[in-house]
């Protein structure tokens, strides 16, 4: 099977197919390209995807992913960027083993295609000028055959005429002899042409032209094997990183399998453990004597024949309100007693804006004493371990300085030893530092490891940091119902808590002067005063009146040196003083 004998008169169709062949290869080389493309745009989106999950440095974010499932998200997302990795070597591959090669294979084969199809042209063009003589030889053999014919019926005419001279048939004879002579020269040039042209042809298509065709084959097939080759290398490349590829997918299986739900929720607890006691049974509180309540021992307010703090709302302003509490308050706003704001107030865990108010308002303690007990041991461990290592450090840095000063002494010649004592005090200087802070930092871990006994100044120290906050910030705190110093501390009993608390409401309002009395009312039904800042009043009783009504349904009396609250303005029948108003005064 061969173009050259099967395909001798196909010349145009194969320059056709051939150079379909180099078209296709020219796409085949576009499709690796594009695909080489989409690999590298694969890997850069998946290298994106896996940068943008990732945790950001020393944020929030980062202190969840200690928990295994986060932990396993977090290898996933590092597997991902290996995986994208396996997308660029895939692309790198095919463009050097393919792109580059078929490329540069390309302009060879066009080379070569068009040295053969020059060569067949030119084959062709040679026995189409052998054929062209061929034809001019025989149209002149046969144009002297014809003027040889004439010539010689001419002299036979002329020789038959009797008119006509001896001269004229003499010369009409030569004339025809001429004649005939260049009708055998033009037949043997004929004869000539006619066997140079055959044999040319014969060599053109039994020779020249199946040479031609045979090369031309035998590239269009070595075109067609490498186009196979190509394929196949197309297929190895990718078969090569499917072993890694599915060594990252093996390994997020590993990390998937690797997470722990028991002990994540241990670390949720050794994160977030207070180290409080669930708060106790709510006391009952009587509220069955007519006229005042009676307040348990819980209450904010104890009495003073017992021996033990009383807490009052107003200290010596006699008669102001709980200071967390504003003064027009609607009616149609629940109030929760007093004794259960307190409560909440001492044993429920701040809420974290507040924190966040307080460290705009102060400096986080140095202790850590703003933190729950659990919380706050943490982080002392945390502080004592970064204090040893650095105590470490610098015994290696002091150590290496002993050895280059023992060097320097042993031969002088290297450095001057006296030069190095600075160094070295300095370096035991810091150590004796790092080592006091370490012994302070110690001692309060073990004071709330309960290794030594509790200080006592913590309850100065708690009044020094709630005196230092920034008063909005307290405020803000207050709202929310939590201690005004805004953290927890380590008293022995809450006795010693409430007696700090009445301290600083006490200073709070020691300078301030009791609102005047500018009325009287009288009490048209009983109202059974509930909750904060309400005051419970009989029919029939008359009070005095410190602040009328402003709007929102509620009248502020008193009724005694310690007793004052608002009641609904319904509820009595106020008699105002208009002339000694600002001058009358409860005594």
């Amino acid at each position: 099977m061969s173009w050259g004998t099967e395909l001798w008169d196909q010349f145009d169709n194969l320059e056709k197919h051939t150079q379909c062949g180099i078209d296709i290869l020219e796409k085949y080389i576009k499709f690796v390209k594009e695909r080489t493309e989409i690999e590298l745009s694969y890997a850069k989106q998946l290298r994106n995807l896996s940068k943008k999950y990732q945790p950001k440095k020393n944020s929030k974010e980062e202190e969840e992913y200690r928990y295994t499932a986060c932990k396993a998200f977090l290898s996933t997302l590092n597997e991902m960027n290996d995986y994208a990795g396996q997308h660029e070597v895939i692309s790198e591959n095919m463009t050097s083993q393919i792109i580059v090669e078929l490329a540069r294979y390309v302009q060879e084969l066009k080379q070569e295609r068009k040295s053969h199809f020059h060569d067949g042209r030119k084959a062709q063009q040679h026995i189409e000028t052998c054929w062209k003589q061929l034809e001019s030889s025989k149209r002149r053999f046969e144009r002297d055959c014809k003027e040889a014919d004439r010539a010689q019926q001419y002299f036979e005419k002329m020789d038959a005429d009797i008119n006509v001279t001896k001269a004229d048939v003499e010369k009409a004879r030569q004339q025809a002899q001429m004649r005939h002579q260049m009708a055998e020269d033009s037949k043997a040039d004929y004869s000539s042409f006619l066997q140079k042209f055959n044999h040319e042809q014969h060599e053109y298509y039994h020779t020249h032209l199946p040479n031609i065709f045979q090369k031309i084959q035998e590239m269009e097939e070595r075109r067609i094997v490498r186009v196979g080759e190509s394929m196949k290398t197309y297929a190895e490349v990718d078969r090569q990183v499917i072993p890694i590829i599915g060594k990252c997918l093996d390994e997020i299986v590993k990390a998937a399998n690797s997470i722990d739900q028991k002990n994540d929720s241990q670390l949720v607890i050794e994160a977030y453990k207070s180290g409080f006691e669930p708060p106790g049974d709510v006391e009952f509180e009587d509220y069955t004597q007519p006229m005042k309540r009676t307040v348990s021992d819980n209450s904010l307010s104890n009495s003073r024949g017992e021996g033990k703090p009383e807490l009052k709302f107003g200290g010596k302003s006699k008669g102001k309100l709980w200071p967390f509490i504003k003064k027009n308050k609607s009616p149609k706003q629940q109030k929760e007693p007093l004794s259960h704001r307190f409560n909440e107030f001492m044993t429920s865990k701040p809420k974290i804006h507040c924190f966040r108010s307080l460290k705009r308002g102060g400096a986080t303690p140095e202790d850590f004493s703003n933190l729950p007990p659990e919380q706050r041991r943490k982080k002392l461990q945390q502080k004592v371990d970064e204090l040893n290592k650095e105590i470490q450090k610098e015994m290696d840095q002091r150590d290496a300085i002993t050895k280059m000063k023992d060097v320097y002494l042993k031969n002088p010649q290297m450095g001057d030893p006296a030069s190095l004592d600075h160094k070295l005090a300095e370096v035991s200087q810091n150590i004796e530092k790092l080592r006091l802070e370490a012994q302070k930092f110690e001692a309060w871990l073990a004071e709330v490891e309960g290794r030594l006994p509790a200080r006592g100044d913590q309850a100065r120290r708690q009044s020094g940091m709630y005196d230092a906050q920034n008063p909005a910030t307290v405020n803000n705190c207050a709202q929310d119902r939590e201690s005004p110093d805004g953290s927890y501390t380590e008293e022995q009993s809450q006795e010693s808590e409430v007696k700090v608390l009445a301290t600083d409401f006490d200073d709070e309002f020691d300078d301030e002067e009791p609102l005047p009395a500018i009325g009287t009312c009288k009490a048209l039904y009983t109202f059974e005063g509930q909750n904060e800042g309400t005051i419970s009043v009989v029919e029939g009783e008359t009070l005095y009146v410190i602040e009328e009504d402003k709007g929102d349904g509620w009248t502020r009396i008193r009724r005694s040196e310690d007793e004052e609250g608002y009641v609904p303005t319904s509820y009595v029948e106020v008699y105002l003083d208009k002339n000694a108003k600002g001058a009358k005064t409860y005594i």
